[in-house]
């Protein structure tokens, strides 16, 4: 027997036990995953195929489902008011928030990145710290400061001379009341915006002083392009946001005054928990997934284009 016969005798074991501990590896890591598995597809997915059934059904509390087919979105799109005004009510604040949050947490993110400005740990925390504070503590404060009566806005205003405004308790102030207050949680996108800011190349900056350009121009052809990345994810995630939103018009406004502040949420959780519509809500949660993933697929054949990846490009 030549020698190297005799090697692969005495390998063969060796990659057999090397097989199996791989094997028995393999079979620990899916007993590891398996709880994380089985709650994805059982409380998440499972749950996602389930109000789709539904959404077919006249579900309830009380009783047996019966099947109606398309019956509930066909009274969606054709008879109920209330849907149409939800829709409307959310894109105004979808947009509307989108546009308040990442103009001001651009704003404070280029504050915050200027080399002259002394203390920027302390300035960014506070700035942050709205990000993290309970939503329905927010909401309380906020509608202390938005009260017509004895409210820190008014009051501002009547110091300046200015004519007061009933905030959300008006139909035609309801809506920029609350995007007004969208921009005071600012803090996660701001923070985002810094990591991108500190990524720009200050050789490309320093270049356009020396052809003349000044702080717009910077802004404009360097600062912009270069962060897009960041700008498109902060758009895109305040897009979906603003469409999720619920705790605002629940705790503030409970959809008022005149359904002005009635976002799909809030709709979705008063036709199932107030009128105990399971079947119409699903249907309207299902509509409202739609819309939504339309306006994200615009996003990105319109938008996704323009941003600039680097070396990628």
């Amino acid at each position: 027997m030549s020698n190297e016969s005799i090697s692969r005798v005495i390998a063969a074991p060796k990659r057999r036990h090397f097989s199996v501990m791989r094997r028995n590896e393999a079979i620990a890591g899916y007993l590891f995953m398996l709880p994380l598995l089985l709650g994805i597809v059982f409380l998440t997915y499972g749950q996602f195929v389930y109000s789709l059934y539904i959404s077919f059904t006249d579900q309830s509390v009380f009783g047996a489902a019966n099947f109606v087919g398309f019956q509930n979105y066909v009274k969606l799109l054709t008879e109920d008011f209330f849907f149409w005004k939800s829709i409307k009510a959310t894109l105004l604040y979808a947009f509307g928030s989108v546009i308040a949050t990442q103009l001001t947490a651009l704003a404070i993110a280029l504050l915050l990145n200027s080399k002259h400005l002394h203390g920027k740990t302390f300035f960014r925390t506070v700035f942050y710290i709205p990000s993290i504070v309970p939503a329905v503590a927010s909401c309380l404060l906020w509608m202390w400061m938005f009260n017509p009566d004895f409210g820190l806005f008014n009051a501002f205003l009547k110091a300046l001379g200015l004519p007061t405004s009933k905030w959300i308790y008006a139909e035609s102030s309801a809506v920029p009341s609350l995007v007004l207050m969208s921009a005071w949680a600012c803090g996660a996108p701001m923070v985002i915006y810094l990591s991108g800011l500190a990524n720009v190349p200050p050789s490309l900056l320093e270049a356009v002083e020396i052809d003349g350009g000044g702080v717009w121009s910077k802004f404009i052809h360097i600062t912009i392009p270069m962060i897009s990345p960041v700008l498109f994810y902060n758009t895109l995630m305040g897009v979906i946001g603003g469409f999720m939103t619920f705790t605002n018009s629940y705790v503030m406004t409970e959809g008022g005054p005149n359904n002005a502040t009635l976002f799909v949420n809030y709709l979705i959780y008063r036709d199932a928990f107030q009128y105990n519509e399971f079947g119409y809500a699903s249907a309207l949660a299902w509509i409202v997934f739609i819309v939504l993933a339309v306006f994200t697929l615009i996003i990105f054949r319109f938008f996704g284009k323009k941003v600039y990846y680097g070396d990628r490009d």
